[in-house]
């Protein structure tokens, strides 16, 4: 049963996992038997501190570079790059994203095509510069980070939802042109995880209290909490692994269960 989750000898790229949830993905990676993390970030200072990270995390087996995952001819290049230097890319796990929080009559094209770019067209680039080496081996395994926006509409984050629900559907598609090559592709849905970009909704108020935001999360969430972001560990575990050989297309949403619960009932 060991050996179904193992990924004794595989090498993970994961995009844009200098901390947060890809930084927690890329450690789970290696206990479970990766042997090599690779990663990239837009500018040498940010790789750099992520290389201290890693390093001071006791993760050695890593591998960072700069690369704007927009830039088609750039992407190609660092995969290539990727295969002299490291090896065979055996499980892309798309995970650079942004979000901006603005009304959506407020917010700019140039605003809304930025979401676009980094969160759906990026990983579309990614995906289609690592699949053909991955039909030639008959194997590989495709992550997408999608969200609970795939599902679900919330004001200010138009382009999110829009970018996130392309992304599950290209997830699926991946899945329907691939799969006869032995290739998976999956998405994880994660709900609202306790990273660093989170931190200023989960800060108190000057008086005390929680903030709004903070007390919205808690009470739509069975859980009744944030989820850490060592709790995506086991699901993307499983989606790199060949315990999830036959599990392709699918979105697995890691949310606490928000997308389950209509709220509890007002008192």
């Amino acid at each position: 049963m060991n050996n179904l989750f193992s990924l004794e000898g595989k090498n993970a790229w994961i995009t844009g996992a200098a901390y947060g949830i890809g930084f927690a993905i890329a450690e789970a990676y290696v206990k479970a038997g990766a042997k090599n993390i690779i990663f990239n970030v837009r500018s040498q200072e940010a790789c750099q501190k992520a290389l201290d990270a890693y390093h001071a995390a006791g993760i050695n087996n890593v591998h960072g570079y700069v690369c704007d995952v927009t830039d088609e001819v750039a992407v190609k290049a660092l995969v290539e790059k990727i295969h002299q230097e490291v090896g065979q890319i055996d499980i892309l796990v798309n995970n650079a994203g942004i979000i901006k929080r603005i009304p959506m009559h407020e917010m700019t094209r140039a605003e809304f095509q930025q979401v676009i770019d980094i969160d759906l067209v990026a990983p579309y680039i990614c995906a289609a510069a690592v699949v053909p080496e991955m039909m030639e081996r008959r194997e590989g395994k495709i992550i997408n980070v999608c969200s609970m926006m795939s599902e679900l509409g919330r004001e200010t984050v138009s382009a999110y939802a829009a970018a996130k629900g392309g992304l599950k559907m290209l997830t699926r598609n991946i899945c329907s042109e691939y799969g006869e090559y032995n290739i998976q592709c999956n998405g994880i849905g994660p709900g609202y995880i306790a990273t660093p970009q989170t931190a200023p909704l989960r800060e108190p108020q000057a008086d005390g209290s929680k903030h709004p935001f903070d007390s919205f999360i808690c009470a739509k969430t069975p859980a009744g909490r944030w989820l850490d972001p060592e709790e995506l560990a086991g699901p993307a575990v499983f989606l790199a692994s060949k315990a999830s050989d036959a599990v392709n297309g699918h979105i697995l949403y890691v949310d606490g269960g928000i997308l389950a619960y209509i709220g509890k009932q007002p008192k």
